[in-house]
């Protein structure tokens, strides 16, 4: 109890020390998960410990903050936080994600940075909770990105330059193509979104698979999405990666003995659940690309029946025929 006490205290000096304008009680209450007597007695105690933690007039309450740095003996990572970003790096790796490369260099220096007889303690439990937590890495087949298509692409997003590639694919395959790139996406493959320059409205980007670009380089102009555009709505319209002028409204039926399951489960952002007087559930979602709404239905085959729209169920038909004819 002791030591898990003196790791709180630990943990909130460090957010003082980080917190450039300083943290009210509440903040401070609301980032350690205590209540306001609670939070009173680790202030208290900090004061007590850290002649450089002052207090910031903000009516109508007061700030705190440690001035300065800490000393390295406070900032040294744990066993389980080394865990946590070998666990992010490798589970951002399987799933095509750039930025698991720069994980994987910052981790090095992390290790660098810690003493060698400190690290060589961690080892141990670094390892068996990597062992843990192992079952979070999403087993199964996926498609591979090459890691220096991916560095190529991130690279000109930092700089907000526009990248130059042949695409193999497309109306008119093997031509080249430039791309003012807005971001990623992936979807078992790395799909790009982005405008060509010129051509199309900004606001409204296309997806380009980043598995059929080749001979990728960056361009010295500028790019960047507008001010306004944001990636985080321009997915939210759809059910996968596929964007449709025009959303559809989706009504489900879970049949009542697997309605506890659907409870757990995200289909979309919009989904709204209703119970049924028979026990099931109603989910209703709104949002484009049905037809890989459809392809993530088919997990939930014998459980559900769909509603509507009409269109929903002709994809279906049309993924259950496609189906079928792998077994021919």
């Amino acid at each position: 109890m002791r030591h898990e006490k003196a790791a709180r205290l630990l943990e909130l000096a460090r957010e003082l020390a980080a917190s450039r304008y300083g943290l009210t009680l509440d903040e401070m209450g609301q980032r350690m998960g205590t209540g306001r007597r609670t939070t009173e007695r680790m202030r208290d105690r900090l004061l007590e410990m850290f002649d450089n933690m002052e207090e910031l007039p903000d009516p109508p309450s007061k700030r705190w903050r440690i001035t300065g740095k800490l000393d390295g003996f406070f900032n040294v990572p744990s066993a389980d936080e080394f865990a946590a970003l070998i666990t992010a790096r490798d589970t951002l790796a399987a799933s095509n994600a750039a930025v698991a490369g720069s994980l994987r260099t910052l981790e090095g220096k992390l290790r660098a940075a810690v003493d060698a007889s400190l690290h060589r303690r961690l080892e141990p439990d670094i390892e068996a909770l990597m062992q843990a937590e192992a079952i979070a890495i999403q087993p199964g087949p996926r498609a591979y990105a090459d890691p220096e298509r991916l560095k190529v692409l991130r690279d000109a997003m930092l700089r907000l330059k526009q990248i130059r590639f042949t695409y193999r694919g497309g109306s008119t395959p093997g031509a080249e193509r430039t791309l003012n790139p807005y971001g990623m996406l992936s979807g078992g493959e790395v799909y790009v979104i982005g405008v060509e320059p010129g051509r199309g409205d900004p606001h409204d980007p296309r997806t380009w698979r980043l598995d059929r670009m080749d001979n990728l380089v960056v361009v010295d102009a500028p790019g960047g999405p507008p001010e306004d555009w944001s990636l985080a709505a321009f997915t939210s319209r759809s059910f996968g990666i596929y964007q449709e002028p025009e959303t559809s409204d989706v009504v489900l039926h879970v049949f009542p003995e697997f309605a506890e399951e659907v409870r757990g489960w995200r289909f979309h952002g919009s989904q709204q659940l209703t119970d049924l007087p028979d026990g099931g559930m109603e989910v209703r979602l709104t949002g484009c690309g049905l037809r890989e709404l459809a392809w993530a239905l088919f997990r939930w085959g014998g459980k559900l029946k769909i509603v509507g729209p009409a269109r929903l169920k002709t994809e279906m038909r049309a993924a259950l025929a496609a189906a079928a004819d792998m077994l021919d």
